[in-house]
């Protein structure tokens, strides 16, 4: 009895978290713009902006173009563990939606490549896909979600990732508006 009804949990958890998921990337694409808005908090904005930039599965929102523009706005170093660790957070929808055991992506080829990766070198998996700016990192979150891979562990490798991709567009962005002589 105690094993069924652990069971109807697990199967509400994923319900409810995929439902989520959808509703997360569904709102974030219709209110790209407004987002941002967020800017004028400085790195709590930072956070917040980069959290809803990576909370969409599959239909992207430009975070590190943001990323890069804070960056020539505020300390670069500090943009970027900002929108690292937002970036994060928000690609915890994609290992939500794997967890959720719910068939949100076609079985392709390259899923099934991805999924041996994660099988076979999960922490590493997950961290370069996360430094790579690439359009499949909701693809290795899903696998990871699959997999079962613990939350914790996904989080770190990913925000170890965008930390560090993020600090190559922060700087990326202070240099070029000093190339540009356009700072202050």
């Amino acid at each position: 009895m105690a094993e069924k009804r652990n069971s109807i949990w697990l199967t509400i958890t994923r319900i409810v978290a995929l439902v989520f998921v959808i509703a997360v990337t569904v709102t974030l694409y219709i209110y790209r713009h407004q987002v941002q808005q967020l800017q004028a908090l400085g790195y709590p904005g930072i956070f917040l902006v980069s959290v809803l930039a990576n909370a969409t599965l599959i239909l992207p929102v430009p975070g590190v173009i943001f990323t890069a523009a804070m960056g020539a706005i505020f300390n670069p170093c500090w943009v970027a563990v900002a929108a690292g660790t937002g970036a994060a957070v928000g690609e915890m929808t994609g290992y939500l939606a794997g967890f959720s055991g719910q068939a949100v992506i076609d079985r392709q080829g390259w899923y099934e490549r991805i999924e041996n990766w994660m099988r076979k070198y999960g922490d590493v998996t997950i961290f370069v896909l996360a430094f790579i700016p690439n359009p499949i990192f909701d693809i290795g979150g899903i696998a990871a979600g699959a997999l079962k891979m613990p939350w914790w562990r996904f989080y770190f490798w990913c925000a170890l990732g965008k930390i560090l991709k993020m600090l190559v567009f922060a700087y990326g962005g202070a240099a070029l508006v000093s190339w540009f002589g356009m700072g202050s």
